[in-house]
């Protein structure tokens, strides 16, 4: 327990995705027109909140934040795509490059001391992580545990590959005008709003199947029940 109060927690998914990509993308949709930010003050703010939020969570935790990285990256490319006015195609593979990116991360974290499926479904902010080692231990079931997360770990890399290939499509389908035209940022816009109901809605599907697995794994190695697994107060 001391040890645990002593580690400095990490951000939740929902506010580094905030910080990182929702904030940054609707300030580049919304605000990037004369009559609001302008195209250049646009991407300087909009930069502005995944450096700021990258470098708050690295003197909180001494760890390099991921998601700010690749959402600095992304917002980087987006408004430069979008400045320099290039073809729609390129914001097409960036928009499916960054999910890319997290998924083969995903997957490539399995064989690093920090796998990322700790990050994303087993961590302390939602699960009683030492309780259920402590009762894999007891029950010899460690091994087939570590088997359990890798195979969430795959289905979590799959999510991933998903919202990849649906927002490659997505951009090639609505980004029609010509760059640089205010019809083409009223289409960047739209592809923002249907960005939840077409990819982050069934990812997000996806994502609760690794949950449910990795839970009902746990149950079965552990005999820990519900209210044993999750922090529910």
């Amino acid at each position: 327990m001391p040890e645990q109060a002593n580690t400095p927690q990490r951000h939740s998914i929902v506010v580094n995705l905030l910080f990182n990509i929702i904030i940054p993308t609707l300030i580049l949709t919304k605000l990037s027109g004369d009559a609001y930010l302008g195209p250049r003050y646009s991407i300087v703010i909009a930069l502005a909140f995944p450096l700021g939020f990258g470098l708050y969570d690295f003197v909180k935790t001494r760890r390099a934040n991921a998601f700010a990285i690749l959402g600095f990256i992304s917002v980087l490319l987006t408004g430069g795509i979008s400045l320099l006015e290039l073809d729609a195609e390129y914001i097409a593979i960036k928009e499916a490059s960054i999910p890319a990116i997290i998924g083969i991360a995903t997957l490539v974290s399995l064989y690093t001391p920090y796998p990322l499926i700790k990050t994303f479904l087993f961590n302390d902010e939602v699960i009683y992580t030492d309780k259920i080692n402590h009762a894999l231990d007891q029950q010899g079931n460690t091994t087939l545990f570590d088997a359990a997360l890798r195979n969430a770990t795959y289905l979590v890399a799959f999510s991933f590959f998903l919202s990849a290939t649906l927002n490659y499509a997505l951009a090639k389908i609505l980004l029609t005008s010509p760059p640089g035209t205010p019809e083409y940022s009223a289409e960047l816009g739209k592809m923002t709003g249907l960005s939840f109901p077409v990819i982050a809605l069934p990812c997000t599907i996806v994502m609760l199947g690794a949950l449910f697995y990795l839970v009902k794994q746990i149950e079965k190695l552990t005999a820990l029940n519900f209210e044993d697994i999750f922090r529910v107060r």
